[in-house]
């Protein structure tokens, strides 16, 4: 993986991106409103497409849905921390796995001694769970939880703060993200944007017109990729 010697620090989301989670986030969901009597009818790829898009879009999309359950529980905070709760009740009971290409990556940082940070939405607890089933996550340097920041992705809070924190005047930096919400908070730092997704075709959107590189999996990068 030549590439990594073009760069000097690595921004990575997590879920999705680094780990197979997605369906254990799906699932939480469905989990949460069937105990509370609903039964969603949604496919995957239609959770995908929502929950990618914006912070808001699986509460409206729940409480559209299912009206009675608004008139239920009003309160989303209330919902999406039983959801959490399901999610973290699915971890415990079955192993979470690498995205393709995700694990040479991490191999090769650490044998180049790159300085690396996950910027993610996840909880301490949960990514501590997913770390402990896969100990190659530990050649990551850095973690930035969603405890350690006030302001959630598309806002740049939480990507700048790792700058801030990790990165070296001088340093080129490079970001890794699977989602549009995601990509919105890393195209409004300095660092080199790269979409990574098999399924969503990057659509051109543009933030802050920054250039944005597409590839299917980590294993799809040119050796030659450089700073855009």
């Amino acid at each position: 993986m030549k590439w990594i010697n073009n760069f000097d620090l690595f921004l990575f989301d997590f879920d999705g991106l680094l780990v197979n989670t997605e369906l254990f986030h799906f699932q939480a969901y469905k989990n949460m409103l069937k105990k509370r009597g609903f039964e969603p009818d949604w496919s995957f790829d239609n959770y995908i497409a929502i929950a990618h898009k914006s912070n808001d879009g699986i509460k409206n999309e729940v409480y559209l849905k299912f009206p009675k359950l608004y008139q239920i529980e009003p309160s989303w905070e209330v919902l999406y921390i039983e959801k959490k709760n399901e999610y973290s009740d699915l971890l415990k009971s079955k192993k979470v796995v690498l995205m393709p290409g995700a694990g040479e990556v991490l191999i090769s940082l650490n044998k180049n001694n790159k300085t690396s940070c996950v910027v993610t939405n996840s909880l301490a607890k949960d990514v501590q769970i997913i770390v402990g089933n896969n100990p190659i996550l530990r050649n990551i340097n850095h973690w930035i939880t969603r405890e350690d920041y006030k302001n959630p992705k598309p806002h740049p809070e939480c990507y700048q703060k790792a700058i801030d924190l990790y990165g070296k005047k001088g340093d080129k930096i490079i970001g890794f993200e699977d989602s549009i919400r995601g990509m919105g908070a890393l195209a409004k730092t300095t660092a080199t944007c790269v979409f990574i997704n098999a399924e969503s075709k990057w659509t051109g959107e543009g933030f802050l017109e920054k250039k944005i590189a597409h590839f299917d999996s980590f294993k799809s990068i040119p050796q030659e990729f450089s700073p855009l």
